[in-house]
């Protein structure tokens, strides 16, 4: 049974931990790998240079629609590619835990049943643009 008093809590709690975790996963792409860093990263990979910048950017608007409501639970959907794409170019090839070298692919996994789970649940509580405009 489900909580219709505090699902709306539950949900902008989730969304707000997802929107942050992006967030701060493109502050590791900006300030620590640099952009030209990761640009780099992305050719090492047979990926083209330029894709780093819109994963980056994808991330950093992503991250702020989730945090603010806006149309959350499209965008949840919307970044799921990101982390397919970190799954099948990085964290795959190193088997299942994020503590083997080079870090499996749990993690972004549990990361994209979050992004599932808040699209299926809703928007959430103080949500600034409801996706199906409640």
């Amino acid at each position: 049974m489900i909580d219709t008093r505090t699902a709306p809590y539950a949900a902008l709690l989730l969304r707000l931990s997802l929107g942050i975790l992006f967030l701060a996963h493109a502050g590791l792409k900006i300030f620590v790998f640099t952009p030209a860093g990761t640009a780099g990263f992305f050719g090492s990979l047979g990926l083209p240079g330029w894709l780093a910048y819109v994963t980056i950017a994808w991330e950093v608007l992503g991250a702020v629609a989730l945090i603010l409501g806006i149309y959350a639970r499209a965008v949840a959907i919307a970044l799921i590619p990101v982390l397919l794409g970190a799954i099948f170019t990085v964290h795959g090839k190193a088997g299942f835990f994020f503590s083997n070298a080079n870090g499996g692919w749990e993690f972004p996994a549990f990361w994209i049943v979050g992004l599932i789970a808040l699209a299926l649940v809703g928007d959430g509580a103080r949500a600034l643009r409801p996706t199906f405009g409640k």
